[in-house]
């Protein structure tokens, strides 16, 4: 099926991301913990954990600081305990934000969540407010260029749920979370990389937002981001600079 083009916005968010890597093994660590002590420390039976696990050693963290933090989180070694909150609310132009978090301070987040909304432009909701915007999904996303036919057979057969193809030729790969990993293994097997590739909550609709409305929402985004107690944050603004 076609979609909109996302490839500039894939591209602008991936250059956030690289600009800010020194929080990158901050957020690796909480997810490795909070991931052990829910599912164990055995990769085998614990696909979360083996999800950050992998992208901990794409982040290029070493192996001693990954097996420290599993066993912090599964009793062998003394930690801190992080609980996850979800917290969702409104940007510029009513663009929809849920933000992520792995706290040890219940208080010292939501305040520092309330008080960025507040100050940058938007306004935090109640839970469920926009949640229903966003569907939790794997999601593959390959550059443009890349064989739209290799693409949709390889991961329909691997159990796929659709292939998007964008408007710039992006092409985009959406399955369950529970068959993220399958169609992952398959789509690597045929020599597919994706440029992104991650369980996430997508947006369903999205607003487009230009000029100071974009500024702002960008601005809103980056003090979000950049909170310690942030994980992940999503969001429904398409940003054009």
């Amino acid at each position: 099926m076609a979609g909109h083009s996302k490839w500039a916005n894939i591209q602008h968010r991936k250059g956030r991301q690289d600009e800010k890597r020194g929080k990158v093994w901050t957020r690796l660590t909480r997810e490795i913990i909070v991931a052990a002590r829910a599912g164990g420390g055995d990769i085998n039976m614990n696909p979360r954990l083996r999800l950050a696990i992998d992208k901990a050693k794409a982040a290029n963290m070493p192996a001693d600081n990954i097996k420290r933090n599993v066993d912090k989180a599964t009793g062998n070694l003394d930690g801190v305990t992080y609980e996850e909150i979800r917290y969702e609310g409104y940007g510029i132009g009513g663009a929809a934000v849920i933000v992520d978090c792995m706290t040890d301070n219940r208080v010292r987040t939501v305040a520092e969540v309330r008080h960025a909304f507040s100050k940058y432009g938007g306004n935090l909701g109640t839970e469920g407010s926009v949640a229903f915007q966003f569907k939790h999904c794997g999601q593959f996303i390959f550059a443009p260029g890349t064989s739209e036919d290799t693409v949709m057979e390889v991961a329909l057969e691997a159990g796929a749920e659709d292939v998007v193809t964008g408007d710039d030729g992006a092409i985009e790969v959406l399955t369950s979370p529970a068959d993220y990993e399958a169609v992952g293994k398959a789509l690597e097997a045929a020599g597919l990389k994706a440029e992104v590739s991650e369980v996430t909550m997508r947006a369903e609709n999205h607003i487009s937002l230009a000029g100071d409305e974009a500024a702002r929402m960008q601005k809103l985004l980056d003090v979000i981001e950049d909170l310690d107690d942030a994980q992940n944050v999503y969001h429904n603004a398409e940003i054009n600079e």
